[in-house]
């Protein structure tokens, strides 16, 4: 996230996340900025971690998001429960946000299972519709 669109858009999507979530249904209450996990000679690094006691949602937050951030994002995905074991009885869930998302790569995220999430004015808002079902990890 090294550049200062990318600070804010971060800014922007964290004080959102939790609530936008509950809104969904997914009782969140924490979330965890900035972790980065190194083990057995791999690393990962997540943007935002959101988190209850029965789901972990994993954030990546771009200023302009393009389908190799969700490609990605995927990857990051298939390996974190074998990277953070503590989670491993959660039903991990992932999102991308952004502050541009073209039509065709929200569209490719929803397909992939994910949340999408783009600012809105001066919000963040959940751009998949209310019959979506998130891809579990």
């Amino acid at each position: 996230m090294g550049n200062r669109l990318g600070e804010f858009v971060e800014w922007q999507v964290r004080p959102a996340v939790v609530r936008l979530f509950q809104e969904r249904g997914i009782d969140v209450h924490e979330f965890h900025p900035g972790i980065s996990v190194k083990r057995d000679n791999e690393g990962l690094e997540i943007d935002l971690l959101v988190v209850n006691d029965t789901d972990a949602i994993l954030v990546e937050v771009k200023s302009k998001l393009t389908q190799r951030d969700v490609d990605e994002h995927l990857q990051r995905l298939a390996k974190f429960k074998r990277l953070m074991p503590r989670f491993r009885d959660v039903k991990a869930l992932g999102a991308v946000a952004a502050m541009i998302v073209p039509n065709e790569v929200a569209s490719y995220g929803c397909r992939q299972g994910l949340f999408v999430l783009v600012q809105s004015g001066e919000n963040v808002i959940i751009l998949n519709d209310a019959e979506f079902t998130p891809r579990v990890w």
